[in-house]
């Protein structure tokens, strides 16, 4: 049994260890994507205008005056507070076009306009393949999940694929820590780095025991990978088996194909108060956020959080409450903390995959983890390459001998 469980092993890393090479060190680096970016790319997150805060046009002013201006675009995301010294940042993504109803050209899908002047002061198109400076991070982050396979068949296809990779990788994890003790009295060298030896030794040591060491680490972040890219089509049908949980507005709705936008009937000031009345019903005093419209959902969020905790860094991140894009109505939301089992669990997977769970020792554990799955990636072969070597030169050799007997 334990031969088969070994060639298993074998294929299922080699059909994923060059994804999880590249995931790895991409994962390693996206842990701090806001600060590299920000650092790469201060057009787009400095102010190009210093100004005092009385001289500053408020976000939602700003964001109305960017659409009344690229009537082809509306704001899909928007920070309700602007940092000092910063630009606000938003996400836009192109209106129906009246004629067909599909999507507009557009060339950019984040804008940053200047508070003071209601400028804008630069654009990008996020998840260009392109490494430039201002692309290069989110280059990195969208290849980290999806590897820039381009969508097909009205499909995610990138995101699928690398569902199926991680649901592979979780399933090799059982079984590489199972055929690491193969004899119960020497269960200590599975623990063991022979640091002396060198060579193939450290390197088999470093893909083993650093597997072994690291395992409880290994499978996290190879489970909440399965749920940030089928979520729906895996983790909560799985997870609906042990515990109920709660529909989401994004259950409940089938969106419109990707190349078909919906225009909101509902503005962000008529939805923002009924989001503060909601929220005070709930007990939420942290101020609105940030509000985003889904338009393929027909759905507004809004999220509850203060200027420095905008990327949820610590727990299970923000609440948001979602809203219909026609009527207004109150269609449930995201509470951290809150829900069934399985609610609380799903909302764990971000904040676990991310390390933002535990705050910024977390995102430092997420780089070196990032790092180690590369290495085991590379190790992993090696070892193959080795030992495909030597089963090369055996074959070689009975054939030889088999030869050399006839004559």
């Amino acid at each position: 049994m334990r031969s088969i469980w070994v060639v298993a092993h074998r294929w299922f890393g080699l059909a994923t260890a060059v994804f999880l090479f590249i995931a790895g060190l991409t994962g390693a680096i996206i842990s701090w994507d806001h600060e590299v970016d920000e650092w790469l790319n201060p057009q787009l997150y400095k102010a190009k205008t210093q100004s005092l805060d009385n001289d500053l046009v408020s976000p939602l002013t700003l964001a109305n005056k960017f659409e009344a201006e690229n009537p082809q675009l509306m704001v899909s995301f928007m920070p309700l507070n602007i940092e000092a010294d910063h630009s606000l940042l938003m996400t836009v993504m192109p209106r129906p076009l009246p004629e067909t109803g599909k999507a507009a050209p557009v060339d950019f899908n984040q804008v940053a306009i200047d508070p003071a002047t209601s400028e804008v002061q630069a654009n990008r198109m996020w998840g260009q393949i392109s490494l430039s400076r201002e692309n290069i991070l989110p280059f990195l982050y969208k290849l980290h999940y999806s590897m820039h396979i381009p969508d097909g068949f009205g499909i995610e296809l990138g995101i699928l694929f690398m569902g199926i990779i991680a649901i592979v990788w979780t399933i090799d994890s059982f079984i590489a820590l199972w055929i690491s003790f193969p004899k119960a009295k020497s269960w200590k060298k599975s623990f063991r780095f022979r640091w002396k030896k060198g060579g193939y030794k450290l390197n088999f040591d470093l893909h083993r025991s650093g597997g072994v060491w690291l395992w409880g680490f290994v499978v996290i972040l190879a489970v909440t990978s399965i749920s940030m890219n089928l979520n729906n089509e895996v983790m909560r049908p799985v997870i609906s088996v042990f515990s109920e949980l709660t529909p989401t507005p994004f259950d409940q709705r089938t969106p419109t194909a990707l190349d078909e936008p919906v225009n909101a009937e509902l503005t962000r000031e008529q939805i923002l108060p009924l989001a503060r009345e909601q929220a005070d019903k709930m007990g939420i005093t942290d101020p609105a956020g940030g509000i985003f419209y889904a338009s393929h959902y027909d759905v507004y969020g809004v999220g509850f959080y203060r200027p420095e905790n905008d990327h949820g860094d610590g727990g299970l991140g923000n609440p948001w409450l979602y809203f219909d894009g026609k009527s207004g109505e109150y269609l449930g939301g995201k509470l951290p903390g809150q829900g069934t089992a399985g609610d609380i669990f799903i909302q764990a997977q971000f904040p676990l995959h991310s390390g933002r769970i535990i705050g910024l020792p977390g995102r430092v554990m997420v780089s070196i983890m990032g790092l180690m799955i590369a290495i085991f990636s590379v190790t992993g072969i090696i070892i193959w390459a080795k030992k495909r070597r030597a089963r090369v030169s055996t074959r070689i050799n009975q054939a030889l001998s088999m030869s050399s007997s006839l004559h």
